[in-house]
């Protein structure tokens, strides 16, 4: 954009700003209550590409998978009433997973409002508890405050979503532009030196600290910067709920995953230290198995919390020493230190290393025919391939066998959305296109989203989507046979045949029930490109890896 002052319309500046922040997607379902916007999208796709997705909860959650991946705001265009609130699932997700983003919504005119028009909601109440911050631009002459300030507010502390609606009649409206705009930035908080001095004394006094990472915010400087320190002090590394993707799995630190089911050795582990240092996660009820391996306020393992938002700290938890930091910043500071007691830590460490290794071997659940399979993505998927998924109990196979190696090769919603695998997957394709993608759903999760193969046939995208079926809403069946076994009741489940359905969008389907068939299909699915579905028929009994209903 020019310094100069220019006239412009309302909706033409917006798509100016956009790329003048540098997105150059935009995921979203076409409404009439931004048509300015779309015409102003017209003829722009060098410079920014609408992504015309087939229901509005997956183009959230595709835009949310965009922030994931590149660390800035993903952003979302939806229209009024029924397409705000089939959004509203894709921006629950983006709030607890903190991811930047911004959605935009088509609001009534402003000479309508307050009377209830067609479709209209009162965004501040309805998102008040999914966003970081909920704008309406009723005077387009402060368009550009209203962006600017979305970017930054998304990006800042705790990352999170943002939402800006717009009023119809105002993108019509003509207006002088300001100045060229700043792209914001994540601004960094550098952590205080004193505290930092504490935290090296109580880590020369510790015998058996424990690292714990995870939350939004990181950037590859960070990441590069964990495996440092790490390395320098001898530590071990875990991760919380579905952040795998934030070390390298080979990393001979790294000893594992909080996930949603109990990992013995780790409780263990967890248990037997005497310093959890816990690196951007919220310490949230499924890393912490309902609050009960960490009992809160005081856990019985001396904590020391460094989170981007300070609000955070001491919230649920009572830290020995608080941080309010970025990632980065914290970690660049610790890995530029000296060993404190590494020689202390490393046997601990290796320990924890060989003991996480014979967990996520299928020689530790012989008779479990899925394992095999997931494990086997390990021996031919490339490092930096991108692999998404939803929630079902199909993803207990998924975080155990398989070993992400690369940042950003993991895309997993932290709040156990169904559906979330697909449109990730579209997102991941249309971001990363030179990177392969995999989106991994069972029968229940696929369901929620599978019109999204739609949105990746319309834009010739390459993806592979792995579907589990045992014919079930599967968690919910084992949490049914648990608490009342034998009383099956609404989690029994009709399927389409996966394979035709996928072959009407011109996808090339095959549907396997062993390893030599799952082997061969894959390796023609990465062979041909383009899109491919593999469906595995997994026996209804089988709950969770090497664990049978009977």
């Amino acid at each position: 954009m020019s310094t100069a002052q220019t006239t412009r319309r309302a909706a033409d500046h917006i798509v100016d700003l956009l790329i003048a922040q540098g997105s150059t997607h935009v995921f979203g379902v076409p409404g009439e209550s931004y048509l300015p916007v779309l015409d102003a999208l017209h003829g722009r796709d060098k410079e920014i590409r609408f992504i015309t997705c087939r229901q509005e909860g997956g183009a959230a959650m595709a835009a949310e998978a965009h922030g994931k991946l590149t660390g800035r705001p993903g952003i979302c265009m939806v229209t009024r009433g029924p397409g705000a609130t089939n959004a509203s699932a894709g921006l629950h997700v983006a709030y607890q997973d903190s991811t930047p983003m911004i959605m935009f919504i088509g609001q009534v005119a402003r000479d309508m409002m307050e009377r209830e028009a067609f479709q209209e909601l009162d965004y501040r109440r309805m998102f008040g508890q999914v966003a970081k911050w909920i704008g309406e631009i009723d005077d387009p002459s402060r368009i550009q405050e209203f962006v600017t300030r979305a970017y930054r507010t998304a990006l800042s502390g705790r990352p999170g979503p943002v939402v800006l609606v717009l009023p119809e009649d105002m993108l019509y409206d003509e207006i002088t532009v300001p100045a060229a705009p700043r792209a914001g930035s994540a601004p960094r908080y550098q952590p205080s030196p004193d505290t930092m001095e504490q935290l090296r004394e109580r880590l020369a006094q510790a015998k058996r600290p424990l690292i714990m990472i995870g939350g939004g915010g990181w950037t590859d400087k960070g990441i590069a910067a964990l495996a440092k320190l790490a390395e320098t002090q001898g530590i071990p590394v875990t991760v919380s709920m579905r952040a795998q993707g934030l070390i390298d799995n080979d990393h001979p630190n790294y000893v594992g995953h909080f996930s949603v089911g109990p990992t013995p050795y780790l409780k263990e582990a967890l248990d037997g230290s005497d310093l959890l240092i816990a690196i951007g996660p919220r310490l949230g009820e499924m890393t912490t198995q309902g609050y009960q391996w960490l009992k809160p306020p005081v856990a019985h393992i001396p904590l020391v919390h460094v989170f981007p938002q300070p609000e955070e700290l001491g919230r649920v938890y009572e830290p020995e020493i608080a941080l309010a930091s970025d990632m980065e910043s914290f970690c660049c500071a610790v890995a530029a230190w000296e060993p404190v007691a590494q020689d202390r830590f490393i046997a601990r460490t290796a320990d924890l290393r060989g003991e996480f290794e014979t967990y996520i071997s299928p020689s530790a659940v012989p008779d479990d025919p899925l394992a095999p399979m997931f494990a086997h993505l390990n021996d031919v998927l490339p490092s930096d391939a991108i692999l998404c998924n939803g929630a079902g109990n199909y993803a207990g196979w998924l975080h155990r066998f398989y070993r992400y190696r690369s940042a950003g090769s993991q895309l997993a919603p932290t709040s156990g959305s169904m559906g979330y695998g697909l449109p990730a997957a579209v997102s991941a394709a249309v971001t990363k296109p030179e990177r392969e993608v995999y989106a991994f759903a069972g029968d229940g999760c696929f369901m929620m989203t599978c019109q999204e193969l739609a949105t990746a046939a319309h834009h010739d995208l390459r993806l592979t989507v792995i579907v589990v079926n045992n014919a079930r809403y599967g968690t919910i069946r084992v949490h049914q046979e648990r608490e009342f076994p034998g009383r099956v009741s609404g989690t029994d489940m009709i399927n389409p045949d996966f394979c035709d359905f996928a072959r009407s969008f011109g996808a090339h389907a095959a549907c396997v029930d062993e390893i030599d068939g799952f082997k061969s299909a894959l390796a023609s699915a990465r062979a041909r490109g383009g899109i491919n579905l593999i469906e595995i028929t997994q026996d209804p009994n089988l709950l969770a890896p090497g664990k049978w209903l009977a």
